[in-house]
């Protein structure tokens, strides 16, 4: 079986942590590491351990893998940055030269980093040990310890908190739906394309979304930020089976230079920050359900508006909470859903289930029949404004994308800070 606890080393010559005050979590695992149990610990140091302990080996990431902030976010940290982690433990249990240590990972007093680090020895447990988010999150918090929630990337007061145990049960339901697996991942892959020069886009769900900064006219830097023509997306979106483009912002590119080269593209316009209204989640659910490939989003910055509705397709066909589909935005697209936002998308759950659950009942009946697009709807639509196309209803017209024409917006300020601080990091792996 496996022994999990929580133990507090005492200080003094002989013991586990030697000269250190110390609050520690062990898992140690005879089922899926059957060589390598009683060895893996987590500890919240007041000072940096000595070196050169001969039983116990020490590591701490909190200035390897940093959270780059918008406004005051500070986590959790992104996907690349839990692969990197897992890979680095993985690693260290394997190397011959630590076969007989236990590993200790550390992190000190920052209580920012604390929850970090947690995360990271949290995820590592879901996916490599197959621990439960819920015995993870209590061994985290076993011996009084508590963390900083996280918060949104909005400026100003945080009225939303995304727990450990949200990102927990993110990463788990990740594994659960195919959503997340690290034997296929391109870490390269990913830090060079969401990078604002390299096209600001990521991943959500596997073959079916991609999350990413709105094109521009043509390709030009705007107020630091780095804006790419259409055509700048095209080789990538055509390798990776990208069929339909839905823009969330104002036009700042010709539709047609999408759809002359074989997309479909949808306008779904609503003000910047602000939250879609129901024809809006609607129409937008109607094009996810009847594309016939990857669908790429994008607003001003894709964050806000762009992972709200895409979170509602994911807790409409896959029954996650509001908080764990914002967990797992973020983990893939840090900075995305903002301010009231959040708060829409928890009101939203109790219906977005129960249209799930009625979309699936009657896709399985069809299904017996043969019939696999049971949905009508996407000719409503407005696409591309193309004139024998019926548009879609009145109340999408309440938002103008002439309302975002001549102003700063929350989208521009979002995606200005990511390319200056982009600029100032070492620039990522070019793709093999």
């Amino acid at each position: 079986g496996k022994e999990l606890w929580w133990g507090e080393a005492q200080g003094g010559h002989g013991s586990l942590l030697p000269d250190v005050l110390s609050r520690m979590l062990f898992w140690g695992s005879r089922t899926l590491f059957p060589c390598l149990s009683d060895r893996l610990y987590f500890a919240i140091l007041c000072q940096k351990p000595k070196s050169g302990a001969a039983d116990t080996h020490y590591f701490c990431v909190d200035n390897e893998l940093v959270y780059a902030n918008f406004y005051g976010d500070f986590g959790p940290l992104n996907l690349s940055m839990v692969y990197k982690y897992c890979c680095k433990l993985n690693k260290k249990l394997k190397s011959f030269s630590l076969i007989k240590k236990k590993i200790v990972h550390y992190t000190g007093f920052d209580r920012k980093k604390q929850a970090n680090a947690a995360f990271l020895i949290g995820s590592y447990a879901i996916i490599y040990l197959k621990e439960s988010p819920e015995d993870v999150y209590k061994l985290v918090l076993a011996g009084s310890v508590s963390y900083l929630p996280f918060r949104d990337a909005s400026f100003g007061t945080c009225s939303f908190h995304l727990t450990l145990l949200d990102c927990f049960h993110a990463i788990s339901k990740a594994l659960q739906y195919g959503f997340l697996d690290f034997d296929e991942f391109d870490v390269n892959e990913y830090e060079h394309y969401e990078r604002a020069e390299n096209g600001d886009f990521n991943w959500i769900i596997p073959n079916k979304f991609i999350a990413f900064s709105g094109p521009h006219s043509r390709s030009k830097i705007e107020n630091g930020y780095p804006h790419h023509a259409p055509e700048a997306y095209f080789p990538y979106f055509r390798k990776h089976k990208v069929t339909t483009i839905i823009r969330l912002n104002k036009k700042m590119y010709d539709a047609r230079r999408f759809t002359d080269a074989g997309f479909e593209h949808f306008d779904l316009f609503f003000a910047d920050g602000s939250i879609p209204n129901d024809t809006i989640v609607k129409a937008f659910l109607s094009i996810c359900e009847n594309a016939e490939g990857v669908i790429a989003v994008h607003c001003k910055a894709g964050l806000g508006r762009t992972g709200t509705l895409i979170a509602c397709y994911i807790m409409k066909h896959y029954r996650m909470t509001a908080a764990e589909t914002i967990a797992w935005i973020r983990i893939n697209r840090p900075g995305s859903v903002i301010g009231p936002q959040q708060h829409f998308l928890m009101e939203k759950q109790p219906e977005l289930w129960r249209e799930g659950d009625l979309f699936h009942a009657k896709l399985r009946r069809n299904c017996k029949m043969g019939v696999t697009r049971i949905l009508s709807g996407v000719g409503h639509i407005s696409i591309n404004g193309i004139r024998n196309r019926r548009t879609i209803q009145n109340d999408t017209e309440l938002y103008s994308d002439e309302d975002e024409t001549d102003c700063i917006t929350q989208g521009d300020k979002l995606r200005a800070l990511k390319s200056k601080r982009q600029a100032k990091s070492t620039a990522a792996s070019p793709l093999k």
